[in-house]
């Protein structure tokens, strides 16, 4: 196996923080032409659904079970890494499905995407939000997928175990995931606090 070049900080990392800064860069963004517009056109805020909430439960719990994961890893523990990975793909489909569930009970309540300005940008922001979580998946499946099929014998829990690549993509994927659910509660919090000063 050809040995890895040494980095002060890996080209990984530095392409990583990039994306979550575009990605700040987006919603802070659009957090800002939320209130310009919310000031300009005097248009009350929408009220969350409660199952808003209910979701954010479920993101800190998918982000504490992928903590749970990478410490796993890290103390090479086979059976808790696979259950901690499978924990957290089932959270991580709950949230969506939950999440779905909120946007009906707002249809069912009749505010529409097209309801007004204030409703519009609440369905696209927790619908970009929805769109990188969708993105993770894949990812968070292959690690289901390899931990399964790949750690079975003693030879290759240690093979598995003793790869620098898979640790920094497992490190890469928790700061992804983190920042996800980071940023969720920001917006939770953004669109309560501008219902409550009204």
């Amino acid at each position: 196996m050809k040995p890895e070049r040494n980095y002060l900080i890996h080209p990984s990392y530095i392409i990583m923080f990039l994306i979550l800064a575009a990605v700040s860069a987006l919603f802070l963004g659009f957090s800002a032409a939320y209130l310009y517009n919310r000031l300009q056109s005097d248009i009350p805020p929408i009220k969350l659904p409660p199952l808003f909430y209910f979701n954010t439960l479920i993101l800190i719990g998918s982000s504490l079970t992928l903590k749970w994961a990478k410490k796993s890893y890290l103390d090479d523990n086979t059976r808790n890494y696979k259950i901690a990975l499978i924990i957290t793909l089932v959270l991580t489909i709950a949230f969506l499905g939950s999440q779905i569930m909120a946007w009906l009970q707002l249809y069912n309540s009749d505010i529409f995407i097209n309801y007004n300005n204030m409703a519009s940008y609440m369905y696209l922001i927790s619908g970009i939000h929805f769109a990188h979580v969708v993105a993770g998946i894949p990812f968070l499946v292959v690690f289901v997928v390899n931990a399964v099929r790949k750690i079975k014998s003693p030879v290759s829990v240690l093979i598995y175990f003793s790869d620098l690549a898979k640790k920094r993509r497992l490190d890469l994927f928790n700061i992804y995931w983190h920042y996800l659910d980071g940023l969720w509660i920001y917006l939770v919090l953004f669109f309560l606090v501008n219902w409550l000063v009204g």
